[in-house]
């Protein structure tokens, strides 16, 4: 038997459970257990045990487990391995499920915007029709009156059902405390589905500046926000129309992470030609551009289109970049932005997170080593703060001319 987690302390929360209830009971003394702190298993050498298992445990292809606990598999994401341990034990568990090997799962209400082991088992099981899985959740009624105490207590008694040793005006107390952010009280008290507590964006608020009946036309005043890389992370161009906001991708250089192209790198002859591309197709009135990889290329951008147009801006300064952060924040919450429905652009703002620093709140992506990607966001950033820019420079509908001295 294995329980498992993404972490040693994390296997503890089943693995002290089971260690209590065998502690001096009938079990122990006719089975001659030896009650391990780690390992459970018998004292005459018998084959069998009860181990913890993580994503640093070695040897996990292979095992042939009969009974396999997966605990809080809602923290169970890519850039943790927590997928790659979960597809070995599955792997493991399906060689012998005919003779009566099972895994089970539990969790908290998964945050839909991390793609986790908890997600993926809840859409095979209740969209995509999966067969073999029982899928048990008890879940208070969607979006309640936080404030409301009354509402509150009927969702965390109908969220924790028979569990009678719950203390219920303990949870309804922590739900209300104002210190508990709305997310969190709905993820892990009331068992809803939620973005992340820690996420820039609410899916819901990027889902409501969707506009499809106004698109973008060669010719429109624009801004851009364009960040560079050349291997890890991508390279992105966005544009938002000075008149409404509204955001806009106009290139994208992703890593694919194939194996079969170990040292890809951004075509840089590619983005050199989306950018003369938009200024060709459309009215730039303004451009910021971090420079790092790219800083003698925006320079040329600077000399060919004009150093009234193409600025450099430095993100990894917190001041400015907080408070472009902020505009751009601020503008989604109250529908004063607008975007496409571009794929690549929701997935790059939904899997940004926030950093706080003295000056305020960044974005940053979920760790450091995630694969998440979070280009595309902060060149809306960027570009979003050119848009402001270039409209308090009284550029919106201005005519561009020329002054000649003689």
């Amino acid at each position: 038997m294995q329980i498992a987690a993404t972490s040693l302390d994390q296997t503890a929360n089943t693995r002290d459970m089971i260690r209590g209830m065998l502690a001096e009971s009938p079990a122990e003394r006719e089975f001659n257990l030896d009650i391990g702190k780690g390992l459970i298993q018998f004292k005459d050498g018998r084959p069998g045990r009860i181990e913890p298992v993580t994503s640093s445990s070695r040897g996990l292809e292979g095992a042939r487990p009969t009974f396999v606990v997966c605990d809080e598999v809602h923290h169970w994401i890519e850039s943790n391995q927590g997928v790659y341990v979960w597809e070995t034990l599955d792997r493991n568990v399906q060689k012998t499920a005919g003779a009566g090997s099972r895994l089970i799962e539990t969790t908290n209400a998964f945050n839909p915007n991390e793609n986790s082991i908890a997600q993926r088992t809840f859409e095979a099981a209740m969209e995509l029709g999966a067969t073999g899985i029982l899928y048990d959740c008890r879940e208070a009624d969607r979006d309640i009156d936080l404030k409301d105490e009354d509402t509150v207590r009927a969702g965390v008694i109908a969220a924790y059902g028979d569990s009678h040793w719950v203390d219920v005006d303990g949870i309804v107390a922590a739900i209300q405390d104002p210190r508990t952010a709305p997310a969190v009280a709905y993820r892990f008290y009331l068992n809803n589905i939620q973005e992340n507590a820690d996420g820039w964006l609410a899916k819901s608020e990027w889902d409501a500046c969707l506009d499809e009946d106004d698109p973008i036309k060669p010719g429109d005043q624009i801004a851009l926000g364009f960040d560079g890389s050349l291997r890890g992370d991508s390279t992105g161009l966005v544009g938002a129309r000075l008149r409404d906001g509204k955001l806009f991708v106009l290139g994208l250089w992703e890593n694919p992470r194939d194996p079969r192209q170990p040292d890809w790198e951004v075509d840089v002859l590619a983005v050199e030609a989306a950018v003369q591309r938009a200024f060709e197709t459309y009215k730039v009135e303004w451009a910021y551009c971090d420079p790092p990889y790219f800083q003698e290329a925006i320079g040329r951008w600077s000399i060919t289109f004009g150093d009234d147009r193409v600025f450099e801006y430095w993100t990894n300064k917190p001041m400015r970049m907080c408070e472009a952060t902020e505009r751009l924040h601020s503008a989604v919450a109250v529908g004063d932005v607008k975007h496409e429905g571009n794929p690549d652009l929701t997935r790059h703002m939904l899997n940004a997170v926030t950093r706080e620093v003295p000056q305020g709140i960044l974005i940053t992506k979920d760790s450091p080593r995630s694969k998440k990607k979070i280009d595309l966001a902060v060149c809306a950033i960027l570009a979003f703060e050119a848009r402001a820019d270039a409209i308090a420079d009284g550029r919106l509908n201005a005519r561009r001319g020329r002054v000649v001295g003689f």
